[in-house]
């Protein structure tokens, strides 16, 4: 058990599996905050590439201080792929201009939209409600 300080002399208690539950909760939020925020700017017509990697930096950054974790999800481990990919893509490469950026846009929209319906696939296919239902007569 770990004590952590509070104000006024309290000290709170977290088990390892709570702080666990914590950086993992935190780093899953900031992978799925930097796909919203790439979309975003790849829908944004008026932004360049230069804006686009500072703000890409700037989210990869954030997310690199975070505790790495393992993601058990298909969706998270290949969103983290993908982002790994994209910024060693576009932050990384020795030139990156607007063309490039504009040539990559529709593309990269798609591929984040790809992770979107694998992420929501997994909401509707719950194979242990699908036999309940499936011989029911509504009529």
């Amino acid at each position: 058990m770990y004590l952590l300080p509070y104000d006024k002399g309290v000290i709170i208690r977290y088990t390892q599996k709570q702080i666990d539950k914590f950086n993992r909760q935190k780093y899953i939020t900031e992978l799925e905050k930097i796909s919203k925020n790439l979309f975003r700017m790849f829908r944004d017509v008026n932004i360049s590439a230069q804006k686009f990697m500072v703000k890409f930096e700037e989210l990869k950054k954030n997310f690199d201080k975070r505790v790495v974790v393992h993601l058990d999800s298909e969706y998270h481990q290949q969103l983290k792929d993908y982002i790994v990919r994209l910024y060693l893509q576009t932050c990384l490469a020795e030139e990156f201009s607007d063309k490039d950026f504009n040539d990559i846009r529709e593309l990269e929209m798609s591929n984040l939209n790809r992770l979107q319906k694998l992420k929501n696939s997994a909401s509707y296919k719950k194979d242990k409600h699908k036999s309940k239902h499936q011989d029911t007569d509504w009529g």
